[in-house]
């Protein structure tokens, strides 16, 4: 899958499903498409996106995290969820399959980035 060049055009895309044998993001790659999604960092190589929210109370986070979770299956594509602290939210997202970064996780934190969350 190429490079994707406007949030709005990896918000039309659906994710496709990896189970490997599919090159990960370099570094630069990773760097374009991250100018895509607002608010998210490359990290640990980088193989993973991250970004945090902190949220109204836990329930607005709880609700926020299952919003995601029905996103995630819908493209079929898993982040890792964490609420912490009852209302910091963080959203870690990396293509297990291939151990490092794909155009899906792109995807998927501009389609997260559209749902409605409850900031304090």
């Amino acid at each position: 899958m190429s490079e994707v060049s406007t949030t709005k055009e990896l918000c039309s895309i659906k994710c496709v499903p990896c189970e490997g044998g599919v090159a990960r993001l370099t570094t630069d790659e990773a760097q374009r498409q991250l100018q895509q999604v607002d608010g998210w960092e490359l990290r640990a190589g980088p193989d993973r996106i991250t970004r945090s929210w902190t949220v109204k109370n836990f329930m607005a986070g709880l609700a926020f995290l299952d919003k995601v979770g029905d996103l995630a299956e819908d493209e079929g594509h898993h982040p890792d969820l964490h609420l912490v602290g009852y209302r910091n939210v963080t959203i870690d997202i990396r293509t297990h399959a291939i151990g490092g970064l794909s155009l899906n996780d792109f995807i998927l934190a501009a389609k997260i980035d559209r749902l409605p969350i409850d900031e304090k």
